[in-house]
């Protein structure tokens, strides 16, 4: 299925609470990347993290773990606290019958 603005939102809002209840920074989530070329950019600034996403013509997995990637590199995470923070937000991924509703 390929990713449309609805699932992008839906996912940035559960990623959002799924960071802010595990005491991780929260980055604001924004399609496309302003780069040209790339497919996921962090921006840090003053006010936040944000992590800008392609969506267009890419498979909806591909879209959710850069999101993923973005909330984890957005809290420098590495090693084991990575590893539970990246289970801990796919776990908050809406599935695809969520998506579709």
């Amino acid at each position: 299925m390929e990713p449309t603005s609805l699932h992008f939102a839906r996912t940035a809002r559960s990623l959002t609470a799924a960071a802010r209840a595990n005491g991780l920074i929260a980055p604001t989530f924004r399609s496309p990347p302003r780069l040209e070329g790339a497919t996921r950019t962090i921006r840090r600034t003053a006010d936040g993290v944000t992590v800008s996403v392609v969506l267009r013509g890419r498979p909806w997995p591909a879209v959710a773990a850069d999101m993923v990637e973005g909330v984890v590199a957005a809290n420098d995470l590495a090693g084991l606290a990575a590893d539970r923070a990246r289970a801990t937000l796919w776990a908050a991924v809406p599935d695809d019958e969520e998506r579709a509703a």
